[in-house]
């Protein structure tokens, strides 16, 4: 079964607590924040005084996904605000080891992200120093997008490759999931699905949650 990490970018900015509790009372793994800068995606949205105070009121495992230019300026803050894992897109920065590093050395857990255009080749070096490596399965910056099923065969080639080498990282896919998207990432490797619009945009959150665990027992 895979992991629901609820995208707090969908949820009610004005209510943040209620909505958090909802979903770590009712079936989420973990809890997925995106922060973007304005440069590397065109959107802007938290930083890391939001990880601060969302840190005191949840027992969630915090996923930060960093959309921003490099990333490494604000690792150190990230990881002092309380972030389990902090996650860099290799297309941010010309240091991405550097940045990987760095977020170990805070005693984070470290994540690689891939946009659509990036291959998985431009990454396979990095995947013995990684916990988590995102798959982006919609161009990012924006909620609501569509599902490019072309990404299915990243997430194989990902799961080939770990258990090839005897890796040990987690397959996170982010962007257009749902309850029947999920099922043929699932299938090729994926173990940590966001969902953003799909539960928070749902008249029933917590049934939205369920769907994605039951489409993938």
């Amino acid at each position: 079964m895979i992991k629901v990490a609820p995208s707090i970018l969908s949820a009610d900015f004005v209510n943040f607590e209620r909505d958090i509790k909802m979903v770590e009372k009712n079936g989420a793994d973990l809890l997925h924040v995106d922060i973007m800068d304005g440069m590397f995606v065109p959107n802007m949205s938290f930083g890391w005084t939001t990880v601060a105070a969302i840190r005191p009121i949840t027992n969630l495992f915090l996923d930060v996904h960093m959309m921003v230019q490099n990333p490494e300026r604000y690792v150190d803050q990230f990881a002092k605000a309380g972030a389990d894992l902090i996650g860099v897109h290799v297309e941010a920065t010309s240091h991405i080891h550097r940045a990987l590093q760095m977020i170990h050395n805070d005693g984070v857990k470290a994540e690689v992200v891939i946009n659509p255009g990036t291959p998985v080749s431009q990454i396979e070096p990095l995947l013995p120093f990684v916990d988590q490596v995102l798959v982006m399965t919609v161009n990012p910056g924006f909620g609501g997008q569509k599902f490019l099923p072309q990404m299915i065969e990243k997430i194989q080639l990902l799961d080939d490759l770990k258990k090839d080498k005897g890796y040990d990282f987690d397959i996170e896919i982010d962007g257009g999931v749902n309850d029947k998207t999920v099922v043929d990432c699932y299938k090729a490797g994926a173990t940590v699905a966001v969902a953003g619009s799909f539960v928070y945009g749902a008249d029933d959150p917590v049934a939205a949650i369920a769907s994605i665990h039951n489409a993938t027992r």
